[in-house]
């Protein structure tokens, strides 16, 4: 029968997904003769060639394709024994790493931790990592959290083996106007009604790229006259009267300080952001994992029920 190596198909993942020797061993603390040496003594205990040359680079076979097509399922069925092991050892307390961008912290992270505390039986002890949202999977990828809440524009695709993806909710996306403005108190606002105006939004990233697919929805392209990715800066230049811009729900119910800010609903053509939860696939069965997973959605059906 053949051998299969764990740790060295894990290191094969890897370069998949890195690209290069060097991004590999960077990855996985190792040097890059040792990533290359692992990966030899893999092909053959396999019997097949791995990796070809490409100019400076490699590039994995069909073959190391096909290994990798079933690794990926071993790596789930491990997941899972690693939970039901854990799950066993600590019972369903446990600890559960969640990485989450930094709206999602106190909008679902926080109040999901104070619904399990509230429970009758003893939570698990949930440890934040804030992360940027298309860091997430990163974190995920390398074993660093246990659970990232993402949006929808960086998750794989329902193809991608590795995790597994949940929806949690769209979370509308309203307008900030300084409070003067000539239409902050107008009917039936849409977003087309603001093309001319000045927005304020990121240079790049996911922001960037709501706005600008939001806008565009709508009919335009908007005028970027300031760039900030935070959203107090955001709501602050706004108050000063520097120009609009797109706010998510979840951010804007935890800065209410800018009382010179006007934010309208938009009741036609409102844009949202889709808000994913992913785990490792195979770890959602994981008695923590699940608790904590089930205590988000709560938190997101309340949120979309308020909405």
């Amino acid at each position: 029968m053949t051998e299969w190596d764990v740790k060295k198909l894990r290191i094969l993942r890897t370069l998949r997904d890195r690209g290069t020797v060097t991004a590999t061993a960077e990855a996985l603390l190792m040097t890059p003769s040792a990533v290359s040496q692992q990966l030899t003594n893999l092909a053959g205990q396999l019997g097949v060639t791995l990796l070809e040359a490409q100019g400076r680079r490699v590039r994995l076979t069909d073959a190391a394709h096909l290994v990798l097509r079933h690794a990926e399922a071993v790596f789930a069925q491990l997941e899972r024994a690693d939970a039901e092991l854990t799950g066993y050892l600590r019972g369903e307390a446990g600890q559960v790493r969640v990485g989450a961008f930094s709206t999602a912290v106190p909008a679902l992270v926080v109040p999901a931790v104070r619904l399990l505390a509230h429970e009758d039986r003893p939570g698990p002890e949930v440890r934040v990592h804030e992360a940027e949202a298309a860091r997430a999977y990163e974190l995920l990828t390398a074993g660093d959290v246990d659970l990232a809440l993402s949006l929808a524009a960086h998750a794989p695709t329902a193809r991608d083996p590795r995790f597994t993806v949940l929806p949690l909710l769209a979370d509308p996306l309203d307008v900030a106007l300084p409070v003067g403005h000539r239409l902050a108190g107008a009917p039936g606002l849409r977003l087309a009604d603001l093309a001319g105006e000045p927005w304020i939004f990121g240079g790049s990233g996911p922001w960037s790229q709501i706005t600008t697919a939001a806008c565009e929805a709508a009919g335009f392209v908007p005028e970027q006259a300031h760039s900030a990715s935070g959203w107090t800066a955001i709501l602050a230049m706004v108050e000063a009267g520097m120009g609009v811009a797109l706010v998510p729900r979840m951010a804007s119910a935890f800065d209410p300080s800018h009382a010179g800010v006007a934010m309208r609903v938009l009741e036609a053509d409102r844009p949202h952001r889709h808000v994913v939860a992913a785990v490792r696939r195979g770890a959602e069965q994981g008695p923590a994992v699940a608790r904590v997973l089930a205590a988000l959605r709560r938190v997101a059906d309340t949120t979309v029920q308020q909405s």
